[in-house]
């Protein structure tokens, strides 16, 4: 037998009980509740699981994982948490998928970009892409992260 209590007749009857406490499952629905689009989660810099995904488009060329390898280190160095999507996927999956996953910047690697000694960086809360110099986006996503956290 459970927790009893008595009614105002004087009736004995079961007490049901409840409890709700501010939980991390709690919090982490309630932000994503409030920074989603039709996309996916769009994860604020302070609580994402990750504060950049580097997206190489074709992982297995040598010239497209070195510098991937580089972005990864030096953002690793500044403390930067990472994910790097290295599946052989095509490219629409992958922007599909890390849109849906949500990490506040993307790193792409793309073909014609390192051609031209550049990625693309994406701001997934706005949508915004910038091409931006290989030896320059640690220190330009590494500016964005750290002024985000304050």
């Amino acid at each position: 037998m459970g927790a009893t209590f008595m009614d105002e007749d004087g009736k004995e009857k079961p007490l049901i009980m409840g409890c709700y406490g501010v939980g991390v499952s709690r919090s982490l629905a309630a932000v994503v509740e409030q920074h989603n689009d039709e996309h996916g989660i769009v994860w604020p810099v302070s609580v994402a699981p990750y504060e950049v995904a580097v997206i190489p488009l074709d992982p297995k060329k040598e010239e497209c994982a070195n510098v991937c390898d580089q972005i990864v280190e030096g953002l690793c160095a500044e403390g930067i948490e990472v994910v790097v999507d290295d599946r052989d996927e095509r490219p629409g999956f992958k922007f599909a998928d890390n849109d849906l996953m949500g990490f506040p910047y993307q790193v792409v690697l793309g073909k014609r970009g390192l051609k031209n000694g550049t990625v693309e960086l994406k701001d997934r809360a706005t949508g915004e892409r910038e091409d931006v110099a290989i030896d320059e986006v640690v220190a330009k996503i590494a500016e964005l992260v750290k002024a985000a956290r304050r």
